[in-house]
C-alpha cells in the first residue's frame, strides 16, 4: 500500500523540480538583459535594441515551427479567428510590453522601473483570476506577498532613489506600468490558447504578428540605418546575439514549457527570481559586493518560490 502511494508522490516531486528548473533557467537569462542592453545602447536607440533582436528571433524560430508542424500531421491549422487571437497576444502582449518598458525607462528612472516591475506577478495573478478563473488561494497570495517582501529587501538601493511622485517622470512611470500589463497579459492570454495549440506554436505565431505590427513603430519612432552594425564591437555583437537567441528565444521556450503544466499564477512567482540572479551576476561579473539586505531578500524570495512550487496542489 505504501509503495503504491509513494510512486505518484515521488513522480510529482520530480515533475515540480523539473518545472522549477525550467523557470529558474528562464529567470537567469532574463536577469542578464540589462547588462546586454547597456553594451548596445552606445550604438542603438532603445526601440532598435528592443525590436531588431526580436525580428532575428522570429526568423530563427520559423524553421522550428515548420519542423514541429510537419512532425505532427494532426496539428490544428489556425483559422482567421485564431490569427486574430495571435495578433492580440502579439500586439497587446509583446509589443506593448517591450515598447512600454523601453520608452518608459528612457523617460523615467531605472530605479522606478526596477520597483514597478515587481508588479508583474501581482498583475498576472489578478488577470489570471478573471481571464482563466484561476483560484487566488491563501497559499498563492501568501507566496506572492512573501516574494514581494524579499524583492523589496533586495531593492533597497533602488527604493532610495525611487521617485514616483515627481511629475517629471509621470509619463515614463505610466509607460512602464503599461509594459508590466503587457507582459502579464501575454503570459495569461497565451496560457488560455494552450488548450488548442502547442506552446511553441503560440510563441512563434504571436512573435510573427508582433514583428509585423512593430515595423511601422520602428520606422516612425526611430529610423534605423544598417551602417550601425558596422560600428558594433564584439561585446555589442555578443549582446545582440544574446538578446536574439537567449532572451527572446530560449528563455520563452523554457518558460512556456513550464507554463503548459502550471497555472500562470504559480509560474509568475518565479519572476521574483530575476533580481536574485541579477544580484549574483553583478557580484560575479562586475565584482559588486553582496549587501546583507540583498542576501536576506534572496533567501526570502527563494523560500516563497519553493513554497508555492512544493505545496500548491490545485493543478
Amino acid at each position: 500500500m505504501s509503495t503504491t502511494t509513494q510512486i505518484p508522490v515521488t513522480a510529482n516531486k520530480a515533475k515540480m523540480l523539473w518545472y522549477f528548473t525550467l523557470l529558474a533557467a528562464a529567470s537567469l537569462i532574463w536577469s542578464a538583459q540589462g547588462t546586454a542592453v547597456k553594451f548596445l545602447d552606445r550604438d542603438m536607440g532603445p526601440i532598435a535594441i528592443t525590436f531588431l533582436p526580436f525580428y532575428v528571433t522570429t526568423v530563427l524560430l520559423v524553421p522550428l515551427l515548420i519542423w514541429k508542424r510537419r512532425a505532427n500531421p494532426g496539428a490544428v491549422r489556425p483559422t482567421w479567428s485564431d490569427w486574430g487571437k495571435f495578433t492580440l497576444a502579439g500586439v497587446l502582449g509583446q509589443v506593448l510590453a517591450q515598447l512600454g518598458m523601453t520608452w518608459g525607462i528612457s523617460r523615467s528612472l531605472a530605479s522606478n522601473g526596477a520597483v514597478l516591475n515587481l508588479m508583474i506577478p501581482v498583475i498576472t495573478a489578478v488577470l489570471a483570476s478573471f481571464m482563466l478563473r484561476e483560484k487566488l488561494s491563501a497559499l498563492r497570495i501568501g507566496s506572492l506577498a512573501i516574494g514581494l517582501v524579499g524583492v523589496l529587501l533586495m531593492s533597497v538601493e533602488d527604493l532610495r532613489h525611487v521617485s514616483f511622485l515627481n511629475m517629471k517622470y509621470a509619463v515614463g512611470n505610466g509607460l512602464i506600468l503599461v509594459g508590466c500589463f503587457g507582459s502579464s497579459f501575454y503570459n495569461t492570454y497565451c496560457k488560455g490558447l494552450m488548450k488548442r495549440f502547442q506552446e511553441i506554436e503560440i510563441l512563434i505565431f504571436s512573435y510573427i504578428t508582433a514583428s509585423v505590427a512593430s515595423v511601422p513603430l520602428l520606422i516612425w519612432a526611430e529610423p534605423f540605418h544598417w551602417s550601425v552594425f558596422r560600428a558594433l564591437d564584439w561585446k555589442s555583437w555578443a549582446s545582440f546575439l544574446f538578446l536574439a537567441i537567449f532572451m527572446y528565444g530560449a528563455s520563452m521556450l523554457l518558460f512556456f514549457a513550464a507554463l503548459e503544466h502550471l497555472d500562470v499564477t504559480v509560474a509568475s512567482v518565479s519572476l521574483y527570481l530575476v533580481p536574485i540572479f541579477g544580484v549574483l551576476l553583478a557580484a560575479v561579473i562586475l565584482g559588486e559586493r553582496l549587501s546583507l539586505p540583498a542576501m536576506v531578500g534572496s533567501g526570502i524570495v527563494l523560500a516563497a518560490t519553493i513554497l508555492i512550487m512544493k505545496f500548491d496542489t490545485s493543478y
